[in-house]
């Protein structure tokens, strides 16, 4: 069986997404972005999108949670 396709944002942190998304960004509202470009910059961008959302997830679904008496456990969710 074939490895699946490996995505380039594998291992990125998510403060480095941010960065990536806020580049993009600017470029897509930079008047000089050509039209072909644009739609280059949008998918790169959902896909970043993408990415932070998988990983946040992931957090959250680490984070403790309070139980009812007081203590804390891992979040099962």
């Amino acid at each position: 069986m074939a490895d699946p396709v490996k995505n380039e944002n594998d291992g990125l942190k998510i403060e480095e997404a941010f960065q990536k998304l806020d580049a993009i960004a600017a470029k897509l509202e930079d008047k000089n972005t050509s039209l072909e470009d644009s739609f280059a910059l949008y998918q790169q961008g959902m896909e970043l999108l993408k990415y932070c959302n998988s990983r946040l997830d992931t957090v959250e679904k680490k984070m403790l949670q309070i139980n009812e008496d007081g203590t804390f456990s891992e979040f099962q969710g």
